[in-house]
C-alpha cells in the first residue's frame, strides 16, 4: 500500500495548471508568457533570495513570510511575461506608443519596465486560469509577487514581470493564515 501517494503527483498537476495559463486567451492570439515550474533544489536559493530582499526594511518583510511558503510549498510555478513587441494598438496604457515603447528609457527596479499594457492583461488572464485549474485540482495556491522578484534577481526565468504561485497538498492550507516570522532579537 502506498501511504500518501498525492504528493507523488504535484508537480504533474503543475503541468497541466502550466497548461491552462499558455492556453488562456491573449490578445491578438500572440503569446509571449514564458512558464515554467521551479525544480526542488532551486526553492531553498528562491527563499533566500526573497529573505534578501525583505533586508530592504520594515515594508518589505512579507518577503520573509513568502519565503517560508515557498519552503513549505511542495512545488513552484512561474509565470513571465517576457515583452519583445507591443501589439500595435496605440492605446497609450503603458504610457507611450507602440513605436516609443520599446526605444523608452527601462526602469531597472523588481520589474522592468514599461512593457505593453496589454501583455500585462495576457499575464494577468494566464493567472487566473493558472489558479483557476489548481483549484479545480484542489490544490491551495497563492499568487505572489514575491517568488517573482527573487526569480527575476536569480536569473530563473526570462520576463521583465514575473509571477509566482506556490502550490501545497497538506492537510491545512498552509497560506490561509500565514504570519509575520518572528523578529530576532
Amino acid at each position: 500500500m502506498k501511504i500518501n501517494p498525492e504528493k507523488e503527483i504535484v508537480e504533474e498537476i503543475a503541468r497541466i495548471i502550466l497548461v491552462a495559463a499558455r492556453t488562456a486567451p491573449k490578445a491578438k492570439g500572440q503569446d509571449e508568457l514564458v512558464l515554467g515550474i521551479v525544480e526542488e533544489h532551486e526553492k531553498e536559493a528562491l527563499a533566500k533570495e526573497m529573505e534578501k530582499v525583505a533586508e530592504r526594511g520594515k515594508a518589505f518583510e512579507f518577503f520573509k513570510r513568502d519565503a517560508e511558503n515557498v519552503r513549505q510549498s511542495d512545488c513552484v510555478i512561474l509565470l513571465a511575461l517576457n515583452f519583445k513587441k507591443p501589439l500595435g494598438l496605440n492605446c497609450g496604457a503603458c504610457g507611450f506608443d507602440c513605436k516609443t515603447v520599446l526605444e523608452a528609457q527601462k526602469s531597472r527596479l523588481d520589474f522592468e519596465g514599461p512593457v505593453c499594457a496589454m501583455r500585462l492583461l495576457d499575464l494577468g488572464i494566464a493567472i487566473g486560469s493558472a489558479v483557476s485549474k489548481a483549484k479545480d485540482f484542489c490544490v491551495d495556491n497563492r499568487v505572489m509577487y514575491t517568488i517573482g522578484v527573487a526569480a527575476r534577481r536569480l536569473g530563473l526565468i526570462e520576463g521583465q514581470v514575473v509571477i509566482g504561485i506556490p502550490l501545497s497538498v497538506k492537510g491545512k492550507n498552509i497560506f490561509f493564515d500565514r504570519k509575520f516570522p518572528a523578529k530576532k532579537k
